[in-house]
């Protein structure tokens, strides 16, 4: 059974429609994200699959349960780390965990995951007096002190220093090594490429891609760029016909060439039996920012 089922989710406020069409499934034990421009429903889609917001239409299963009709139960099986979380300034580490846990029959230990996070020396230390990534450790402590079986992180690094930010892409990992299950919503593509074994792409309220990262990068672009200068003038038929070849540009001395798969090798093997150097070679692969900007052009949401 996966681990979340989502089909044809819709919310709208008013005239504003917040998510349009949404349909994913998430397995257990992946980290699997969800990407999308400023307002595209990323926030409310996460927030619907939580129970904390009820949908307009659609059917959603956690665990085969239903998020509105078996709250308490849901409870027990996810827990969620919101996009802006605040405690109360004069609340202390130890205490938010104690408070939290007490919501829980069966709770993880405090002070067991205070270790884990690497926040036991901080356990009397006040929220207001916490560092940035110290925030965020705490907020993924709070997402995890009912045992779940999933962990929803929406936009956990945002305005981390490099630091700090790597640094909870590692406990992110070894979160997923203990076999919860996590949806990590950001913003982020170097997060998403690092930590996600799939990624879902919303835009204006719809899924307008899935995959791996990889995949997708691959699907919506080129996959790999290639640019050299010849030694020798080089007709472009000479590697059109080549596996994985997309297209061949010449440009004055230039070649460039776009294709995916094992294209580099057909290129170079093609060259070498004709005897021509690839001078200034450069390969330059497709990544996930790229797929998001191909497929969140403005032009695409009218």
């Amino acid at each position: 059974m996966p681990a979340i089922e989502v089909e044809h989710l819709q919310k709208r406020y008013g005239d504003t429609v917040a998510v349009a069409d949404v349909s994913l499934t998430i397995e257990e034990g992946e980290i699997f994200g969800i990407l999308g421009p400023n307002g595209a429903g990323k926030t409310t889609t996460v927030e619907c699959i939580a129970g904390l917001r009820e949908p307009d239409a659609g059917r959603i299963s956690i665990m085969g349960l239903d998020p509105m009709a078996d709250r308490d139960a849901v409870r027990g099986v996810l827990g969620i780390q919101l996009q802006e979380s605040q405690q109360p300034d004069k609340l202390k580490v130890g205490e938010a965990l104690e408070l939290y846990a007490s919501f829980y029959s069966q709770a993880a230990d405090p002070e067991q995951l205070l270790g884990a996070l690497g926040l036991l020396d901080k356990r009397e230390t006040r929220f207001a007096k916490l560092s940035g990534g110290q925030k965020q450790r705490l907020s993924i402590a709070l997402a995890l002190i009912g045992n779940p079986r999933i962990a929803v992180l929406d936009e956990l690094t945002t305005g981390l220093d490099p630091q700090a930010r790597r640094e909870t892409w590692a406990l992110i990992e070894g979160i997923r090594n203990r076999g919860v299950t996590i949806v990590l919503v950001t913003h982020l593509m170097e997060e998403a490429e690092r930590l996600c074994d799939r990624v879902a792409l919303i835009d204006a309220g719809r899924v307008v891609a899935l995959d791996t990262p990889a995949g997708l990068a691959d699907a919506a672009v080129a996959g790999q760029l290639i640019r050299f200068r010849p030694s020798a003038p080089l007709p472009a038929e000479l590697l059109e016909g080549l596996p994985g070849v997309h297209s061949v540009e010449l440009e004055r001395d230039q070649v460039i060439v776009t294709g995916s798969g094992d294209v580099v090798s057909a290129v170079i093997g093609a060259l070498a039996r004709q005897g021509i150097v690839a001078h200034r070679l450069r390969v330059e692969q497709a990544s996930l920012e790229d797929a998001f900007v191909a497929l969140t052009q403005p032009a695409r949401r009218i």
